[in-house]
Parts: C-alpha cells; sequence; structure tokens
C-alpha cells in the first residue's frame, strides 16, 4: 500500500526534480475543486478549463513558487482566479501595469465606491450588503471587487452585460435606502 504524500510534499517534489508521478497526484487531488470553485464566478466552462490548465502549468513550468505558507488549496485559488480575471480582461500582466498606471495618474480623483464609503457615516454597510439577493450582491462583487467591466463582468455571471448595468443600478439604489 502506498503511502498519500502531503500537499506540501507533492509541490516540493514537483519544484525539486518536475516529479511527474506527484504532479499527476496533486492534477487529480486540486482539479476538480479548482474547476468547481473557478465555474462559481465564471460561466463559460472553456474559459474555466483553460484557467485550471493554466494553473497547473504554471506549477508544473516553476513559474508559481509555493513557500510552504498556508495550505495548497488557497495557493492554487489565488493562482487560477488572477488567470480568470487575467483572462476575462484579455491583457494579462500587460493589463494589470496599465491598470496601476492609470491609477497613479488618477490619485486624486476619489473612485465611485470611496466616493459611497465616504458618505456613509452611519449605518450597517455590512448588512445592507447581505439584505441584497445574491444575484445583486453577484455583480457588485464582480464590478466592484474584482473591478471587471461590465462586459467582463457579463461574461463571469454568464449573463448580458446589460443585465449586469441594470442589476448594478438597482443594487446601488437598495444600498443608498438603506444606509441614507
Amino acid at each position: 500500500m502506498r503511502e498519500t504524500r502531503s500537499d506540501g510534499e507533492l509541490l516540493q517534489a514537483i519544484a525539486a526534480d518536475t516529479d511527474r508521478r506527484a504532479f499527476e497526484e496533486l492534477y487529480r487531488r486540486y482539479a476538480p475543486w479548482l474547476t468547481a470553485r473557478l465555474r462559481g464566478r465564471c460561466a463559460d466552462a472553456g474559459v474555466v478549463d483553460d484557467v485550471v490548465q493554466e494553473t497547473f502549468l504554471a506549477i508544473w513550468r516553476g513559474t508559481a513558487s509555493y513557500r510552504e505558507e498556508g495550505d495548497a488549496a488557497g495557493w492554487l485559488w489565488r493562482i487560477g482566479s488572477r488567470r480568470l480575471i487575467d483572462t476575462l480582461r484579455g491583457d494579462g500582466a500587460r493589463g494589470r501595469l496599465r491598470q496601476t498606471l492609470a491609477r497613479f495618474r488618477h490619485r486624486h480623483e476619489a473612485s465611485a465606491e470611496e466616493r459611497v464609503l465616504a458618505g456613509v457615516e452611519h449605518g450597517d454597510l455590512a448588512g445592507a450588503l447581505i439584505r441584497l439577493s445574491p444575484e445583486l450582491r453577484a455583480v457588485l462583487q464582480a464590478t466592484v471587487i474584482d473591478g471587471l467591466t461590465t462586459r467582463e463582468a457579463a461574461v463571469l455571471l454568464g449573463i448580458p452585460p446589460g443585465t449586469v448595468k441594470t442589476r448594478a443600478l438597482r443594487a446601488r439604489k437598495q444600498l443608498r435606502e438603506e444606509l441614507a
């Protein structure tokens, strides 16, 4: 009977000498889980499958390195979710650099989110967010927290861009009413 290796041992074996068996075991252990989690964020199964493959290729090639801190699942999720956002944006690292530079250029301007939060002196923002319907919360998460455009959020959620805009407006209106 073969002893099951820990996630850390598998990742060390992969990093040390590109151990194919360790890689296959890690893939079997986590690919279905990562796929299921990413499909919760993106309705396009083809995009999700590509992102899962890219995530594991980064591990195999050594471009993603595990630091033995925290759990492997969390580390894999960070790689996969970042790659999903990059894929949806279509730019990858170049796009992130452009966005960072754009933020520095317009630092003096408060974002819409900053203006809303600055206006909330009293009120239960967390409670108001929880009271939103799951559909409205999903749109806010995609557009505000993940920073996706309307088009990117539409792809991620599997709904038309117009629906993203409508739900975002409804969510903002509901939050304003509850926090006023």
